[in-house]
């Protein structure tokens, strides 16, 4: 072997070991960080979270008290939101909502994700007449629309934030159910599972340790754009009175009350509308971040 040759293994070597050393989760966040639409999305949900912890530090008011001096006041050095029309601050209603619109989003995704990765995976590990029952049953949930389903869901149970989350669990289900069972088809033949099952493993133990870890990604970016989802559906069910009642600070019913005002007080109905607006924006440019991330395909 030359000099040349031994030059050329020898330098090359630490590029070689660099690369075989970078996990999984470092190549996923060093293409998450390039993502710039990914980042925007990310800081603006850090955002929305840290205002909804630190509500009650941060408005510079209680969001349901009321004083009729200030009825649909402009905004304003002491109201730089404006007051509604029992002369609330917007600005103090608007902090206050984003922790019901988050915990809505986020309790709601919860549900679906249990019981709709359940039944997924479920189904598509053990496949046969498992698989068609459930999978019927997931059909028929999916041919109605989610916004009537979930409202349908709600007229039954009645309104309230409680019955909310529940409806937006149950619409959210079938979405979830086939995601994770196609990721579970794609799995469960792999070589590890089959050694797993060949050395006495049980189903549960095959699942909970080598299925489902290994279907998890989109499954978590499902479970970002569905936050966005069961916000924008949480806030036009309050629109229409079935979601959080009077006086809870809630930013579809905020909307829904403004209407009234648009020609003489437009910051009432406007202000809440764009919350939501930037909100799902950033659940949704987070998630599609996500996406591209945890894709294998996106691999550089």
């Amino acid at each position: 072997m030359s000099d040349t040759e031994v030059s050329v293994q020898v330098g090359s070597q630490p590029a070689e070991m660099s690369y075989q050393r970078r996990s999984p989760w470092a190549s996923m966040m060093r293409r998450f960080r390039k993502n710039k639409r990914a980042l925007v999305g990310f800081w603006m949900v850090v955002v929305f979270v840290s205002i909804a912890v630190f509500a009650q530090a941060i408005a510079p008011y209680d969001p349901i008290e009321q004083d009729m001096n200030v009825i649909l006041q402009s905004p304003s050095a002491d109201h730089p939101f404006g007051t509604d029309e029992y002369g609330r601050d917007i600005l103090s209603r608007i902090i206050y909502g984003s922790q019901i619109s988050l915990m809505i989003g986020i309790v709601g995704v919860l549900i679906s994700v249990v019981v709709g990765v359940g039944l997924g995976t479920i189904s598509g590990y053990f496949g046969g007449r498992t698989d068609m029952f459930i999978m019927r049953i997931m059909d028929i949930f999916m041919a109605f629309p989610s916004f009537l389903l979930a409202l349908a869901i709600v007229s039954v149970l009645g309104p309230g934030m409680v019955n909310v989350m529940i409806a937006i669990g149950i619409f959210s289900v079938p979405t979830f159910a086939r995601i994770s069972r196609s990721a579970v088809i794609s799995v469960k033949n792999k070589e590890f599972i089959e050694a797993a099952k060949s050395m006495g493993a049980s189903h549960a133990r095959v699942i909970f340790k080598h299925v489902l870890p290994n279907s998890v990604a989109p499954i978590i970016v499902l479970s970002t754009m569905r936050i966005a989802t069961a916000i924008l559906t949480a806030s036009g069910l309050s629109f229409l009175g079935m979601g959080a009642q009077p006086p809870t600070p809630e930013w579809g019913a905020m909307l829904s009350t403004g209407r009234e005002y648009l020609r003489t007080a437009p910051h009432v109905s406007t202000i809440p509308g764009l919350a939501i607006m930037f909100m799902v924006l950033a659940f949704n440019m987070l998630g599609d971040g996500l996406r591209d991330a945890l894709d294998p395909k996106m691999k550089l």
